[in-house]
């Protein structure tokens, strides 16, 4: 982009062309960049973990409806958990920490574009259906608790960069139709005129949903402009997005056996505005020396509709009963919650980076403050037939909340040469967080006021080591940290639990999560194309916040002792004549350290626990230290070949295949269907294990290149038409047999899934011009 970067990938190069016994062997030096502003472009080979990066083709075959499931498909690690059944909705795993756009899914992955975090201030969530893909030039997925990156960055940091009209010129549409009546568009152009460089991207989508009730539609703006010189470059970025996604939820598996396309109750509405205006500036002082700089302005608007069981009707209908059945039965059955969330945010960052001989140092400052206003009201009602909600009651207003969030943050790090062959990399951040709450619906104590802060200094230390030009040994520590968001700290009472999206009480004071992480791995190459990489990781997160549910749509945040997630990677990649293939396996082993008693009233050995009995209560299990984590396949393989099978046609096939995880509510390991008495005498019948079986699919893809900037294409996904479920939860299902049970009692505890989509295909067309 200027003249200087040469000059200074030369020098951070340096350490790799000092050892090289022949200049021609050298070929082309990969940079990463390893911080969320521009000028930390450090060589891969001198990156002490196992860095991953896709660009936009990449992106683009990997074929899934989502930015999540692209990373499922093309990452190691990735896994996704499809809670809602709306592809732009679902949970994103690495390494068993977490980026939903959920509340009450703890996050453990920060997600930037361009350098502005996209983890909402309200919940840290991350909402995929507002990036805008065609947008994206490429990603960088940063493993570990890289303190870099700032706060939420547990299990790793994902980079999303976009597209300029200097380095994307030329113009693409492309227009896809195929099965659920999921039909998408999209446009983009760049070019470049002297200094000034400009690039504009939309996306469309409609979908119908595969499952009953389920229609989304989304779109996305996008546009840059940019002004470059030989010392200087300035962008601006406006983004905008408009969605309306359903996504129903989990399924109680006896609704399953007989129709996959069914949905427990309806309507589960999500409509989301957003707004992101960010400008970028780098300017190189000195042939050493550059600073760059960022600061944006995002606006968010969320509404939720969900309708749902109502949580108080079985406390109702006991009630009614044990004071002698007078008057009508109640019949408040269902309730129609809806909440509204505005959030503001606005950050700016500023850091100079020097190149040295041996070094390549750099010091940074940011600050991040949002605002989030939140309501929620509560319309009850009856379930009908087909579980909608039925209600001509008057809403009520149960919530009404302002959060404020303000972190300011010191970093800094530096690259050292020890040897030609050996990089030594040091890093350090403080973090200060402000979180306050305001309760805007009761103004007097006890209420929803606080005033929390969080500090935390972070520290990282890597090294690798070049033992020849195709293998490099590394290793790292590193230590990152999160403080509870608004929505953790007003929901953190058992005795209160929240209703979902929220539903918030005066609530005890929540610990910041500290994750502290090590690394340690070989990568290389050989022959023309082969690429290898083998690694172990660790991370252990200290006070961890989890969500313990009480229903399907309630549930309390909690500080929980230690977790732990540690594991291997194995992954390779080639060429051989006419096929490209990829192959990827993970190992993971994500447990609980600690021991503590969770609510869990739908697990069968509830009650039996001395430890969590003694009070009466018979609703609680113990989670004993080494129980695994609940959401999370322990195997992972990925394979991908791509047959060019001649000038004009490609074909691409890959596996996606998990083993078995826990259900939401099993964290202990044990749950059993059939019958189970506990301390205090009282038997209780429960259907289904506590256990996903894994699944393995089989997705195709096909391009035609039909000449003149025109392409065909097409992809089957689940070729085999597998049945497979993505996450399960225990819960309560007061439907049998198709009708509503009005006593409690009758009620089945089933496990409720997230089916997996079944066989579908896509057949599009794509037109590119005026392209390098």
């Amino acid at each position: 982009m200027t003249k200087h970067r040469p000059i200074a990938l030369l020098i951070t190069a340096l350490g790799t062309a000092a050892h090289a016994a022949d200049p021609a062997t050298l070929g082309t030096v990969e940079v990463i960049g390893t911080a969320p502003l521009p000028g930390l472009d450090v060589p891969r080979d001198h990156v002490p973990s196992a860095i991953r990066t896709l660009d936009d083709t990449a992106l683009r075959n990997a074929g899934g409806a989502s930015l999540a499931e692209n990373l499922q498909r093309r990452l190691p690690g990735v896994s996704v958990n499809d809670i809602t059944g709306n592809p732009l909705q679902a949970d994103l795993n690495y390494r068993g920490f977490t980026a939903s756009p959920l509340l009450g899914t703890p996050q453990g992955l920060s997600v930037f574009m361009d350098g502005v975090r996209l983890n909402e201030t309200f919940g840290d969530v991350v909402s995929w259906d507002l990036i805008p893909q065609s947008a994206i030039a490429d990603l960088t997925l940063a493993p570990g608790a890289n303190p870099l990156y700032g706060l939420n960055t547990q299990g790793g940091a994902i980079g999303l960069h976009t597209k300029r009209g200097d380095t994307h010129p030329g113009g693409e549409a492309s227009l896809e139709s195929g099965s659920f009546g999921r039909t998408r568009a999209s446009l983009s152009h760049g070019g470049s005129k002297d200094e000034l460089s400009w690039f504009v991207a939309g996306d469309a989508l409609h979908d119908d949903g595969w499952r009953e009730h389920s229609p989304s539609e989304a779109g996305q703006l996008f546009g840059k402009l940019a002004w470059t010189t030989a010392t200087t470059d300035i962008a601006l970025a406006l983004a905008q997005a408009n969605t309306d996604l359903i996504g129903n939820g989990l399924v109680p598996t006896s609704l399953l056996t007989d129709d996959r396309n069914t949905v427990f109750t309806h309507p589960d509405q999500t409509r989301n505005r957003s707004s992101l205006l960010a400008l970028s500036a780098s300017h190189w002082l000195s042939d050493s020396d550059r600073l760059a700089a960022n600061a944006y302005l995002r606006r968010t608007r969320s509404r939720t509709l969900n309708g749902d069981a109502n949580d108080d009707y079985e406390d109702a209908y006991e009630n009614w009963v044990t004071g002698g059945m007078i008057g009508p039965a109640p019949d408040e059955t269902g309730v129609l919650n809806r909440t509204a969330t505005d959030q503001n945010g606005a950050g700016l960052g500023l850091q100079w980076t020097h190149y040295a001989e041996r070094h390549q140092f750099a010091l940074g400052v940011s600050h991040d403050r949002g605002h989030a206003r939140f309501s929620q009201t509560a319309q009850e009602g009856e379930l009908t037939d087909n579980r909608g909600v039925d209600t001509d009651e008057a809403s009520e207003l149960e919530n009404k909340l302002s959060g404020r969030t303000l972190t300011t943050s010191v970093y800094v790090t530096d690259t050292i040469a020890l040897a030609p062959t050996v990089q030594l990399t040091a890093a350090a951040r403080f973090n200060h967080t402000h979180v306050i709450n305001r309760d805007k619906l009761n103004r007097t104590a006890p209420n929803l006021d606080g005033d929390f802060t969080y500090n935390k200094l972070n520290p990282a230390l890597g090294l690798t080591w070049q033992a020849s030009p195709a293998l490099t040994v590394y290793g790292g520590v590193s230590q990152s940290n999160r403080a509870p968001s608004p929505i953790e700290l007003g929901c953190a009472d058992p005795d209160n639990p929240c209703t979902l999206p929220n539903a918030l009480a005066a609530d005890p004071f929540l610990e910041q999560v500290v994750t502290r992480s090590l690394e340690f791995g070989l990568r290389g190459r050989a022959g023309e194309g082969l690429r290898w990489h083998a690694g172990l990781f660790r991370a252990t997160n200290h006070d961890d916040i989890l969500f313990v549910g009480t229903s399907t749509s309630a549930g309390y945040f909690t500080n929980f002792g230690q977790t732990r997630r540690q594991g291997l990677e194995l992954g390779a990649s080639g060429a051989a004549g006419a096929f490209d293939w990829r192959v990827d396996y993970t190992w993971l082993d994500a447990t609980f350290r600690s021991s503590a008693c969770l609510l869990a009233e739908n697990n069968s050995s509830r009650g039996q626990s001395a430890e969590c009995s003694a009070g009466g209560q018979d609703d609680e299990i113990l989670v004993s230290r080494g129980d695994r984590m609940p959401g999370l396949p322990r195997h992972s393989l990925k394979l991908g070949l791509d047959w060019r099978a001649s000038e004009r046609l490609t074909v691409g096939a890959s596996v996606l295949a998990y083993s078995g995880q826990t259900a939401r509510g099993n964290e202990n390991g044990k749950h059993r269907a059939g019958s189970a008495t506990d301390r205090f005498g009282e038997t209780r019948e429960f259907d289904d294990k506590g256990e996903l079986p894994g699944y393995a699919i089989v997705n195709l893809s096909a391009d035609y290149r039909l000449g003149g900037g025109w392409t065909l294409f097409g992809r089957i996904d689940n070729l085999f038409d597998q049945r497979y479920a993505t996450a399960a939860a225990l819960a309560e299902n007061p439907f049998v047999d198709g009708s509503f049970q009005a006593d409690p009692d009758d009620w089945r505890r089933e496990r409720f899934e997230a089916p997996g989509t079944p066989r579908a295909g896509w057949i599009g067309v794509r037109y590119a011009w005026g392209g390098r």
